[in-house]
């Protein structure tokens, strides 16, 4: 018994050194480059999720047939040259909220729901 008690106490024991040993972790610093690239990111993938909530948007895909909600998140799944494409799409429309640029927005961003596979607006017609 004496034998049993020693193996456990040394395993109890072992056990509470290696909770006390601090893990290392790898630090780096963050290049200028990629950081400006996770922020262009975040800001393009606003300005579409604000777009996505427009009432006038949701409406408009909710009658060609698309899952406003799926059309969020693919919209947040897009690669980053994806999202640039929309983002010059939104750049070169004229200020304003003219209706033609929110049809056009919303044009682009099916086209790109459709090249991803996720809707089948375009292929009825």
């Amino acid at each position: 018994m004496s034998h049993f008690k020693s193996s456990i106490a040394a395993c109890v024991s072992a056990g509470m050194i290696l909770l006390g040993t601090p893990s290392t972790s790898a630090a780096a610093m963050i290049g200028t480059e990629t950081l400006a690239s996770q922020t262009l990111r975040a800001d393009t993938e606003a300005r579409i999720q604000t777009l996505l909530s427009r009432d006038e948007v949701q409406s408009k895909l909710i009658a060609w047939g698309v899952d406003v909600e799926k059309a969020k998140s693919r919209a947040n799944a897009m690669s980053d040259a994806e999202l640039q494409r929309v983002a010059y799409a939104l750049d070169q429309q004229p200020a304003g909220g003219d209706v033609i640029v929110l049809v056009g927005v919303v044009f682009v961003v099916l086209l790109i729901l459709e090249l991803v596979g996720v809707t089948n607006v375009f292929t009825r017609f």
